[in-house]
């Protein structure tokens, strides 16, 4: 049974810039499996569509110019999610951004919370991350 968990992107004055519903597997979750799986949906979000100009996500890929509403690609090219998971768990780790439940943070990828309808999961970030 999947569970639908909604994620807001927030600016350090509280405005919220982007929302996005991730899709998971169960209703109790880690803090590392939401940031996994929210950058391996915006991928795949993004390298299936062919008329898709700007990667919107919480990792900048490598080559790509910060525009307005996301980042273009030098190239079109395949965004390699691997790469990209690897670089927003350590850029948690070194606190670039941060990762909060119903306005609590969360200290740690393994800490795991429950899924309810009202779960609200805000990712603020405090600086680019730039990737793979």
């Amino acid at each position: 049974m999947q569970v639908s968990l909604k994620i807001f992107d927030e600016t350090s004055s509280g405005e919220i810039y982007n929302e996005t519903v991730l899709r998971l597997a169960s209703k109790r979750v880690s803090a590392r499996e939401v940031i996994e799986q929210r950058v391996r949906q915006e991928i795949q979000k993004f390298n299936e569509s062919e008329k898709a100009e700007l990667f919107s996500g919480l990792v900048q890929p490598r080559d790509a110019e910060r525009e307005l509403n996301g980042y273009k690609l030098r190239t079109k090219k395949a965004i390699d999610a691997n790469a990209q998971v690897k670089l927003a768990i350590a850029a948690f780790s070194k606190n670039q951004f941060f990762f909060l439940v119903d306005d609590r943070q969360v200290e740690s990828l393994d800490d795991e919370f429950a899924i309810t309808e009202n779960t609200k999961v805000t990712f603020l970030k405090l600086i680019p991350i730039v990737g793979g």
